[in-house]
């Protein structure tokens, strides 16, 4: 399964209806739950429920050691027991008791992707509480948005100077930039950077770009404004015939000066 951790750079259950309707699964909650509690029905629930998305958490993200360590639960429960991802915990579970907003922003935004780039599938989302690394993980048609990066601009924790956050980067940690995040992080799995062929920073800029004029479509609004995405939008303007596939995959980055 190859992951794509997506750095400031639900009730999310799946829902596979014939409407396309997409909710966020509740990982979070079970997590929290352990967490908090050492409640060992959830820790199963993890395990059962949750296979793929507890070895990505504990792998991948929190890198504390293998699922199939025998050592891990405990290694897993203690890595929480930091006073700061204890508040982390609990200020998330209290900001997204309700995530209907972001349900219906990813299922609008995810229609509209099918609609225009054909053979385009849905993923399924869910929600964790990571321990401020990543913000969304994007792998095996899933996308996970860890809460702990979404808790507000002025959030105090992030002020922290051993945080090392930019004013960019706080600009970006609140709720309004989930779903562009997991739509952009999708995109970028699906239509990634070119690795046949050496890049300058400008070819990237670019890239990442089309990527975000993408988003903004699949938004309905300007979600991100820049140099490179005002380029994608005169090419585009001027290339009426062009699809988003077409756009995603032309990766003559020249088409774009």
């Amino acid at each position: 399964m190859v992951i794509m951790l997506g750095c400031i750079s639900c009730e999310w259950q799946f829902m596979s209806e014939n409407d396309g309707t997409i909710a966020v699964d509740r990982y979070d909650r079970i997590q929290s739950l352990y967490l908090t509690t050492g409640d060992f029905s959830a820790l199963q629930q993890m395990n059962t429920a949750y296979p793929m998305q507890t070895r990505t958490l504990i792998e991948d993200v929190l890198r504390i050691g293998k699922v199939n360590d025998q050592q891990i639960n405990t290694k897993f429960l203690r890595f929480y027991q930091d006073t700061t991802l204890q508040t982390l915990i609990a200020e998330a579970e209290q900001q997204y008791a309700n995530m209907d907003d972001i349900n219906q922003e990813l299922t609008d935004a995810f229609k509209y992707l099918r609609e225009n780039i054909i053979g385009l599938e849905a993923p399924e989302v869910y929600a964790q509480i990571g321990s401020l690394d990543q913000s969304v993980i994007v792998g095996n048609n899933t996308i996970g948005i860890c809460l702990d990066k979404y808790l507000g601009t002025d959030y105090p924790l992030y002020q922290k100077p051993e945080y090392g956050y930019t004013k960019h980067q706080l600009s970006m940690m609140n709720r309004h930039y989930i779903v562009p995040d997991c739509v952009g992080f999708y995109l970028l799995s699906l239509y990634p950077m070119p690795t046949d062929k050496m890049m300058t920073q400008q070819d990237s800029d670019i890239h990442i770009g089309k990527i975000q004029w993408v988003v903004n479509k699949a938004m309905g609004k300007r979600v991100f404004e820049n140099k490179y995405i005002q380029k994608v939008q005169r090419y585009m303007l001027q290339n009426k015939n062009v699809s988003l596939d077409m756009l995603l995959r032309n990766n003559n980055y020249m088409d774009f000066q």
